[in-house]
Formats: structure tokens, C-alpha cells, sequence
């Protein structure tokens, strides 16, 4: 009897399996009321993603179906599960329109995957044109994480601001805004984005310092980092588009 051939992209596909069952459970916790786990859950997911990834690429069995179930794991896990988060942590109590600012991170999200999935050229990326989902979805769910009390909710001021948020890093998803991947971790990774490391470091140290507290503000000004850094390049690009055009 012929045993039949595992194919090696059962692999990194496992693992994307697993990120949507993170997800799933994710959102069985945040309807539960259990928001820590469902913050575990997914961080967890964040995780699958980004091992599936790796070792598609050990295997030698990146595909264009590992490509897309990729995205409709991160659907899961990045869009509903955290839009469930916010609802039941704070939003539920703007009735309807809570229910169409939870929503946000899915649709956004779901845009953001697609207009990626199209503009995919090869599998291995630099750059990313807009926030990926996966940081939006850790954000989001370090701010549950880090600013909801488990008797009272979402402390003072902090239950404000979670709309502020929601729409920011909504709208950062479909922007044309560019964000580095990480670097590998090789000398040369180091040599060729530096400040990525630099970053990463003070923010280990920051984490450290805080037992973990500081971990939102991490990754928010790192997402804030891009907005300004594409505000600076744009601006000098046009002043030195103006100088080359009055030379000329």
C-alpha cells in the first residue's frame, strides 16, 4: 500500500488554521465578558500569522492559496475578533452606532487585505501600503488590555478616547501611508533599518520599566511614527520638486 505524499504546505497552513481558531475563540471571550483572554487570543493569532508566513517560506511553499487563506484568517482574528472586543468592552453602550464603530475594523480591515491581496507582487515585502491589520488588531486590543478596569469598564478619560482610535487606526488600514516590515535579525538587517532596532529596544526597556503598562503607547506612537515620517517626506519632496522646477 502506497502511503500518499503530506504535502509540506500542510505546514504553515496549520498554523493559519490555528489563527482562526484563535480568532473564533477570541470572540467567544470577548461575548463572554472575558477580555484578557480575548486579548490572549489574540496576540496568539498575531503569532500563527506570522509563523505561517516563515515557515511557508523554510518549506518552500508559498502559494497563492496560502496567500489567500491567509487573508481570511486575518479577517477573523484582526476584524472580527477585535471589532467584537470594542463592542462588548465599551461600545455596546452607544446602541446602534456602537454597533457601526465596532464594525469599523472589520470593513476597514477587510479593504486592506484585499487591496493587498491585488497588489501583491511576489511574497516577500519591505514596505506595506497602509497600516497592516495585524498591528491595528494589537493595538486595539493593548488598549482593552492596558485601560479597562474589570468591575467598572474602560477608566476615565480613557473611554473616550476609544472612538478617537477606532476611526484612526480604521482609516490608517486604507491609507497610502507606508510602514516597514521588521527587519531580519542579521547583522545586515541590523545595518540596513537601524532605527527599527533602535525603536524595538527603547521599547523593551520601556515595557520592563512599566510591567508592560507602556505597551499601548508603544505601539501607538509607532503607527503615529508613520503618519509624521510621511508628512516629512512628502513635504520635502515637494519643496525639492519647487527648486528643481525654478532651476529648470
Amino acid at each position: 500500500m502506497k502511503i500518499p505524499k503530506i504535502p509540506r504546505s500542510i505546514i504553515p497552513n496549520s498554523f493559519t488554521a490555528f489563527n482562526i481558531f484563535s480568532g473564533f475563540a477570541s470572540m467567544i471571550m470577548s461575548a463572554a465578558g472575558k477580555f484578557e483572554e480575548a486579548v490572549l487570543l489574540i496576540l496568539i493569532a498575531a503569532v500563527c500569522d506570522a509563523l505561517d508566513g516563515l515557515l511557508a517560506r523554510l518549506t518552500k511553499s508559498t502559494s497563492q492559496f496560502g496567500v489567500e487563506l491567509d487573508s481570511l484568517a486575518d479577517v477573523v482574528s484582526f476584524g472580527a475578533a477585535p471589532s467584537l472586543l470594542i463592542y462588548h468592552a465599551h461600545l455596546y453602550t452607544y446602541d446602534v452606532m456602537g454597533i457601526i464603530l465596532s464594525a469599523f475594523p472589520i470593513v476597514f480591515g477587510a479593504l486592506r487585505l484585499a487591496r493587498f491581496n491585488v497588489q501583491l507582487d511576489g511574497f516577500d515585502k519591505t514596505v506595506f501600503s497602509g497600516l497592516p491589520i495585524p498591528f491595528a488588531a494589537i493595538t486595539l486590543s493593548a488598549f482593552i488590555y492596558v485601560y479597562n478596569d474589570p468591575i467598572i469598564g474602560l477608566t476615565p478619560p480613557f473611554h473616550d478616547l476609544l472612538i478617537p482610535l477606532v476611526l484612526f487606526i480604521s482609516l490608517m488600514m486604507v491609507s497610502k501611508i507606508k510602514y516597514e516590515t521588521l527587519p531580519k535579525l542579521t547583522p545586515a538587517g541590523v545595518k540596513e533599518k537601524p532605527h527599527i532596532f533602535i525603536y524595538v529596544l527603547i521599547s523593551a526597556v520601556a515595557l520592563i520599566l512599566t510591567n508592560g503598562d507602556a505597551v499601548f503607547m508603544v505601539l501607538f506612537f509607532a503607527i503615529f511614527f508613520g503618519v509624521l515620517r510621511h508628512i516629512f517626506t512628502n513635504f520635502f519632496f515637494e519643496r525639492e520638486e519647487k527648486l528643481k522646477n525654478n532651476l529648470e
